[in-house]
């Protein structure tokens, strides 16, 4: 498969998010050209601030694999991590950080701050950003506009 089937899978899990009345963010870990866990987010969902996409994406894969590091994986999301994510990331040892739209208000690979690229951590994954940048962000601008549809429909 290729970056963009692993940004569509991604999407899928966004979709996936959207449709369960979570902001549309998806993303899936792949390892050796196999996707080995995937996440979407459901912060509402669970009540958690951790129910990012991400974060639900490590337990997928934790689970699988009794691992928690992610040294040879290649994480595709459909919107630039956040400065949580981002630092989870980095600190559990992603290869690759693969993206579509940028998040220049939290963004942590180079949208608002660059956590990658701190010299003080001791891992610095690479960073893919702008991946189907215009789908991805189609999709997040769908959502909210449903959302604000639905507010003016409301009392």
């Amino acid at each position: 498969m290729s970056d963009l089937e692993f940004m569509a899978a991604a999407m899928e899990e966004a979709s996936a998010a959207a449709a369960a009345g979570e902001v549309p963010v998806g993303a899936v870990a792949v390892r050796d050209g196999v996707i080995v866990a995937r996440g979407r987010n459901c912060v509402e969902s669970r009540g958690a601030v951790d129910g990012h996409a991400e974060f639900e994406l490590m337990r997928d894969l934790c689970r699988k694999t009794g691992d928690w590091r992610l040294e040879g994986v290649d994480i595709y999301v459909t919107k630039e991590p956040c400065f949580m994510c981002t630092g989870m990331l980095i600190n559990a040892r992603a290869r690759r950080i693969i993206y579509g739209f940028s998040d220049h208000a939290a963004g942590g690979c180079g949208g608002a701050l660059d956590l990658c690229a701190h010299p003080g951590n001791l891992w610095h994954p690479e960073v893919v950003p702008d991946l189907c940048v215009e789908e991805t962000l189609e999709q997040f601008r769908q959502f909210f506009k449903e959302v604000r549809k639905k507010k003016k429909k409301s009392p």
